[in-house]
């Protein structure tokens, strides 16, 4: 059925964190405007993990800067929307106090530590200075705190490695003093990590998704986890939005999203993820023929069409309106799959 407004919406409200609503953002460059985010509808409630998906360029990144208003003005452009935090609209906010805001209620991971950390100052000192900033507190004891949070994101000597400047720790390391950065506020709600465990080997990234998951769940904050690797997200997400070329095509909690995949684009995700071996010997990795559009060249109708299997007339013309066929899972196809990857 096409959306329409459920009797649980006022509910539903309540416990959101974070509402999103017809968010439109551009780049205008010398080639043209590129639309890299449109019409995004998203929410995250209190407590949850919801993943964004997607491939590189499909806009996760630039609904996270937008979230934290960090998209570069000019050339970006928010054109249109609302971004609820709290039910206070983050674009309507004064710059001082989104800057208050953000690091303080909103924290934001990014996926090269080494571009976020200040090569010239310790890890220590660093962290120190977002409780000298939100919570006023002397040198001697927001540098005491911040060692207490090496301890919990669990570095190893955590006195030591306080006085470490970024070039001297490992990249896991570094990334562990970019959570311990986020969550040095008042009253964590909001953590976004962006690719956080993109640069690190495999045993290193589970070491990582654990802690997030740990610490998630003690001081009982909020996770938007952006990703391309569906493995992570089986691991960790409560719920999944997938985007592409800029447009959310699909919504669903993480199992339904799994069980059940609606969209096209959705399902080449899950298939190109590696399966267990079969009695043959190890299987063979499929993948999604053609590549992402070029966002100044994109035409009307849906935006996956040149790669889609499953492509029909209607598809070329128009994109698809938004369909739920739950509570807690929507797409937007014109000609959806089952599971089993069959047209419907």
């Amino acid at each position: 059925m096409i959306e329409t407004t459920t009797k649980n919406e006022a509910a539903v409200r309540q416990e959101e964190l974070l509402g999103i609503d017809n968010l439109n953002v551009s780049f205008h460059t010398r080639r043209g405007v590129v639309k890299a985010v449109r019409n995004l509808r998203l929410n995250i409630k209190e407590g949850e993990t919801l993943a964004l998906v997607g491939e590189s360029g499909c806009g996760k990144s630039v609904t996270a800067h937008a979230i934290t208003r960090l998209v570069p003005m000019p050339p970006g452009v928010i054109e249109s929307g609302i971004i609820r935090f709290r039910g206070t609209d983050l674009l309507k906010l004064p710059d001082k106090e989104m800057r208050a805001l953000r690091g303080s209620k909103i924290s934001m991971i990014f996926q090269e530590p080494m571009t976020s950390l200040n090569p010239v100052f310790t890890v220590g000192s660093q962290i120190a200075e977002v409780f000298i900033t939100h919570e006023k507190l002397g040198k001697k004891e927001a540098f005491a705190k911040a060692v207490e949070l090496l301890d919990l994101v669990k570095i190893p000597d955590p006195g030591k490695r306080a006085l470490s400047y970024p070039h001297q720790l490992s990249g896991g390391m570094r990334q562990r003093v970019m959570i311990a950065m986020s969550l040095a506020s008042p009253e964590p709600g909001l953590m976004i990590a962006d690719e956080p465990t993109t640069a690190l080997d495999v045993t290193i990234q589970a070491q990582i998704l654990q802690l997030l998951t740990e610490l998630k769940a003690r001081v009982g904050m909020a996770l938007l986890l952006i990703t391309h690797d569906m493995g992570v997200v089986a691991e960790t997400a409560d719920r999944v939005a997938v985007m592409y070329a800029g447009h959310k095509v699909e919504e669903a909690a993480v199992e339904e999203l799994f069980a059940n995949p609606r969209h096209p684009y959705t399902l080449g995700l899950l298939k190109c993820q590696p399966s267990a071996p079969s009695n043959r010997g190890a299987n063979r990795l499929s993948s999604i023929e053609g590549s992402v559009p070029d966002l100044l060249t994109l035409k009307e109708g849906c935006p996956f069409a040149n790669r889609c299997e499953n492509v029909k007339k209607e598809c070329l013309s128009s994109f698809p309106e938004i369909t739920r066929i739950s509570e807690n899972h929507e797409f937007s196809c014109h000609n959806p799959v089952t599971g089993s990857g069959d047209p419907r």
